[in-house]
C-alpha cells in the first residue's frame, strides 16, 4: 500500500500560493507556518485531501497577528475589568494609529530640539483641571500612587491612613500592600466603620510623609459609620494626598458619591491620584495632579522613568481629553427609553425561533466604581443555552446570564454594533435550532 504521507504537499510548496505570500506580510511567518502545518497534518490525517491543504491554510488563517478577540460588551457593566475596562473613543483609536509610527512625543519640531514627553497630552489634562497646578502620567493607577509613596516617604517617614480604606482592590491586589511594597511604614487610625479627626492628629508626627484618603471604591459600608473630609484632613500640617481610583476629573450627576479630583483639589488636597480606563473612558494610565512643585519632584524622580507611559497610550489619552465624548461617558448619559427602542428594533430583526423578548434590566458602572448605584438599562433576553456559542462565535458577544435565561443588555453596547449582535445572534440560532 502506498504510504498517503507522500503525498501531503510540501511546506516550502504551499508556502509559495500567492495568498500565503500575502498573508506572510500582513501576519508574520511564523503564524502562517503554523497554520500551513496544522492543514498538512489534517491531510496526514485523511481528513482532507493534498489538493485541499493549501486552500484550508487560506480559510484557518487568523484575521490578525494577535490572540486579543474584539467583543461586543451586552453585559450591563459599563467599565468592565475583564473586557479591557473603559473602550476607547474612535477618536482616540484613531490617535493610536497615528502615534504607531515615528511621531513627534519627544522633539520640538520647531527647532529640532528634545521636548516635553507628550506635552499635548499633558496640556489637555491640565485644562480639564485648571485647579492641579501640575499633572504627570504613569503607566496606571496603581503606579501613580506607589510613585508618591515611595518619593515621599523615603527616609523612613510613614503614611497615616484610616483602616476602613485599606482596601483590596480587585485580583487580591491590596492598598496597604502595595504601599509597603515600596517601602512604606503605615499608621493606621480608626477602626473599619469608625474615624474621627482627632484619630488622625493623634497619629501625625514629625515623621509623617503625607496623610492617605483612600476612595473605597469598589463596595460600600452603612450603618454606624464616619469618616474625615479631605478640608477637615488638610488643618492636620502633613500634605493631604487623596486616590480617588476612578479618574472622574469633575462631578458627575449620576454618580454623586463618587469623588473627582476637582472637587478633591478644591478642598485643600495637595495631591490627586486617579486611573484614566474608568470613568475617564481612556487608555490605562495613572493620573497624578496637584501642587505644581510636588507633581515635578515626582516627574525627575528616578523611580518615574520606570513607569512611564508610552506614545500610543499619550495618543489615546489626549483625544480622549480633548476629542468627542468618549463610550463611558455615552453609556452613562444613555435613556432607557432610547435603549428600548433599540432593543425593540433588534428583536423584531432576530429569528423567531430564539424567542427574544425585550425586558427591563440594571446595569453597573463596573470598574470598581460606584457600587451603589444602578443603571436603569434595557436588555433583550435569549434562551441562556445561547450564551456559549455566542461567546465562542465569529464575532463574540458577552451578556449575563440571569435567572435562567440569557440577558444582551444595551447600557455598554455602541448603537453601530447593533447591527453586529443581530447578525451574531442569527448565526447562532440558526446553528442551534433554538
Amino acid at each position: 500500500m502506498p504510504d498517503p504521507r507522500r503525498d501531503v504537499p510540501r511546506t516550502d510548496q504551499v508556502l509559495a500560493d500567492p495568498r500565503l505570500r500575502e498573508a506572510v506580510d500582513r501576519l508574520g511567518a511564523r503564524l502562517v507556518k503554523q497554520t500551513v502545518v496544522a492543514a498538512q497534518q489534517r491531510c496526514r490525517d485523511g481528513e482532507i485531501g493534498p489538493d485541499a491543504v493549501a486552500d484550508v491554510a487560506v480559510a484557518s488563517l487568523p484575521q490578525q497577528a494577535t490572540t486579543l478577540r474584539r467583543v461586543v460588551n451586552a453585559t450591563g457593566v459599563v467599565v468592565h475589568t475583564n473586557l479591557g475596562r473603559a473602550p476607547l473613543s474612535r477618536a482616540a483609536v484613531e490617535a493610536v494609529s497615528t502615534a504607531a509610527g515615528a511621531t513627534d512625543v519627544e522633539l520640538d519640531l520647531a527647532t529640532g530640539r528634545r521636548g516635553r514627553r507628550g506635552r499635548g497630552a499633558l496640556e489637555a489634562l491640565a485644562e480639564q483641571v485648571p485647579d492641579a497646578g501640575g499633572v504627570h502620567v504613569v503607566n496606571n493607577g496603581a503606579a501613580a500612587l506607589a510613585l508618591v509613596t515611595r518619593v515621599l516617604t523615603r527616609g523612613g517617614r510613614s503614611i497615616v491612613i484610616a483602616r476602613g480604606e485599606l482596601v483590596e482592590i480587585g485580583d487580591g491586589f491590596r492598598i496597604p500592600e502595595l504601599l509597603e511594597s515600596v517601602g512604606a511604614t503605615l499608621r493606621e487610625v480608626g477602626t473599619t466603620n469608625r474615624v474621627r479627626l482627632s484619630d488622625y492628629a493623634a497619629a501625625v508626627d514629625d515623621d509623617t510623609a503625607f496623610v492617605l484618603k483612600v476612595h473605597p471604591s469598589n463596595f460600600t459600608v452603612s450603618g454606624f459609620t464616619s469618616s474625615v473630609s479631605v478640608r477637615e484632613l488638610t488643618g492636620l500640617g502633613p500634605p493631604v494626598v487623596v486616590d480617588i481610583g476612578s479618574g472622574l476629573l469633575a462631578p458627575h450627576p449620576r454618580l454623586p458619591n463618587e469623588p473627582d479630583a476637582t472637587t478633591a483639589l478644591r478642598a485643600g488636597a495637595d495631591l490627586v491620584t486617579a486611573s484614566g480606563d474608568k470613568l475617564l473612558g481612556g487608555p490605562q494610565a495613572g493620573l497624578l495632579l496637584g501642587r505644581a512643585e510636588l507633581v515635578e519632584r515626582l516627574r525627575r524622580d528616578p523611580f518615574a522613568r520606570a513607569l512611564r507611559v508610552d506614545k500610543l497610550t499619550l495618543a489615546a489619552l489626549e483625544a480622549t481629553l480633548t476629542g468627542p465624548m468618549p463610550p463611558v461617558a455615552s453609556a452613562l448619559a444613555s435613556r432607557p427609553e432610547d435603549l428600548r427602542a433599540r432593543a425593540q428594533a433588534i428583536c423584531v430583526a432576530l429569528p423567531s425561533e430564539c424567542h427574544p423578548e425585550v425586558v427591563d434590566s440594571d446595569g453597573v458602572v463596573g470598574g470598581g466604581g460606584a457600587p451603589d448605584v444602578v443603571l436603569p438599562s434595557v436588555a433583550i433576553a435569549l434562551p441562556e443555552h445561547l450564551a456559549l456559542p455566542l461567546r465562542l462565535g465569529e464575532h463574540p458577544v458577552v451578556g449575563r446570564v440571569e435567572r435562567g435565561r440569557l440577558l444582551l443588555d444595551l447600557l455598554a453596547v455602541d448603537p453601530a454594533e447593533d447591527g453586529e449582535l443581530i447578525d451574531a445572534v442569527t448565526r447562532v440560532a440558526t446553528r442551534e435550532g433554538s
